[in-house]
């Protein structure tokens, strides 16, 4: 006999939602590190005064962390 399937309108518990936006939260904090860190590195590389690149990476990091929020928030209630 198989596992029954969960049922996709079922309820998540409170405790499985605080997991899942808290690691969206360690998600956003660690996109905006790396790429922040990836961005100083390469104006470090290129000699460039003003932080164009970590300014750029971490901006666009951001942005797609807060898309993937708004998918997940959007997902969750229909």
């Amino acid at each position: 006999m198989a596992p029954a399937e969960p049922s996709p309108n079922k309820k998540l518990k409170p405790y499985n939602n605080y997991l899942k936006y808290s690691s969206l939260g360690l998600q956003l904090v660690a996109a905006i590190a790396l790429s922040g860190w990836l961005g100083y590195l390469l104006d470090q590389k290129l000699h460039l005064q003003f932080p164009a690149f970590m300014l750029t990476f971490g901006f666009m990091a951001f942005g797609g962390m807060m898309y993937q929020v708004y998918r997940s928030i959007k997902r969750d209630n229909p």
